[in-house]
């Protein structure tokens, strides 16, 4: 071999190692210094969360979800380059290029964790929301659930008729309207909880929406972009509260419990009565999830008392929804995100979904 040919060889093996442990050494220094919330907390608040919102801002230039075309671009180019690798293993018989374009691949898949790590991950570990804002959750009785349930209900009813609805009585608000008035509806809950004051972009709807029902997802806010994405095909009654909840992790409300939460508070104190409708009607689906198992009979007495028609064909229609899509295929993505969040020290997983239930019952009982 020449030297100039030598030379060259050993460049080509350094970048290929460099683009190897760079990522993997990054995510080593996340994994050891994510324990230290100051530090995190430095980061996510002077680094991360100012890149993305900036980001944010930038895509928002385009109406469809940047997120989306990206992810299936990274998708599709992943798949393509494997087959590629099989196929030349296949006609050459050589090994060493097929494991050159394998570690390829392994580190393209690690720039991506290491970037997930830093750009989001690391939202984890930071002090909470309720931390941040003072709120603090005490033991609840039944009774107490029953009742905060109950005030969810009467006024899920109320607002029901006062939505728009075709001539059938399903839920028929524009949802396009819905996305131009999202910016909005964190103006009154910012004056309460300041941490969520920002300068606040459209969510967006994803054009495959189907694909993420069927894997149990209802939107995804994407880091790499400060996307809040929406899935559109799943009831319509319920994407408001879905787009409050997305565009809550813009404002680095990274967990699931706490989104749930922060996403109903937004909505309920709005000023748009769709909003409204969405947010309490969402609130009262995970307080049932609570009070059913814990008092079967007092839920179905408040159900019974305080459903109105509208809201008793919103809830039909949300529940057939997903019990036609349930699948094997959903209850695999489940274990993956149920995975990923524990990962990162949440404890409850993908259960965290519905336990923002300790903090409705605290904070809207204080108003009954």
């Amino acid at each position: 071999m020449k030297t100039k040919e030598k030379k060259l060889y050993l460049n080509r093996t350094w970048l290929r190692l460099g683009a190897l442990f760079i990522p993997l050494a990054l995510v080593v220094l996340f994994e050891t210094l994510k324990g230290r919330q100051a530090l995190m907390a430095g980061w996510v608040f002077g680094v991360m969360a100012p890149v993305e919102r900036f980001w944010g801002r930038l895509w928002a230039l385009f109406p469809f979800s940047v997120a989306e075309v990206l992810a299936a671009l990274f998708l599709i180019g992943c798949t393509i380059w494997l087959a590629r690798a099989v196929v030349l293993l296949c006609r050459r018989r050589e090994v060493l290029p097929f494991l050159r374009r394998l570690m390829a691949l392994a580190a393209v898949w690690l720039w991506l964790w290491a970037g997930l790590c830093w750009l989001w991950n690391a939202a984890y570990y930071i002090p909470t929301f309720a931390q941040r804002e003072g709120l603090e959750t005490t033991p609840y009785s039944v009774e107490e659930l029953a009742a905060v349930t109950e005030y969810f209900a009467r006024q899920a009813a109320a607002l029901s008729t006062q939505v728009p609805r075709d001539g059938e009585g399903h839920f028929a608000a524009e949802l396009s309207d819905c996305f131009a008035q999202g910016p909005e509806i964190y103006q009154n809950i910012a004056q309460e909880f300041p941490s969520l004051d920002i300068k606040a972009v459209r969510a967006k709807p994803l054009l495959c929406s189907r694909l993420q029902s069927i894997l149990g997802f209802t939107g995804v806010y994407f880091p790499f972009t400060g996307e809040a994405n929406v899935n559109v095909d799943a009831p319509a009654c319920l994407v408001p509260a879905t787009i409050a909840h997305e565009m809550s992790h813009q404002r680095m409300v990274a967990s699931e419990l706490e989104a749930n939460f922060v996403g109903i508070a937004a909505c309920t104190s709005s000023d748009d009565v769709v909003f409204q409708y969405s947010g309490y009607l969402m609130g009262l689906i995970q307080l049932c999830n609570a009070l059913h198992p814990a008092a079967p009979d007092a839920w179905s007495d408040i159900a019974e008392r305080c459903f109105s028609p509208y809201l008793t064909e919103d809830w039909r229609d949300n529940n057939a929804y997903w019990a036609a899509l349930k699948s094997p295929m959903e209850d695999a993505a489940g274990d993956v995100y149920d995975a990923f969040l524990k990962s990162n020290d949440q404890e409850l997983g993908i259960r965290s979904y519905g336990a923002c239930v300790d903090l409705l019952v605290n904070y809207y009982g204080r108003q009954l």
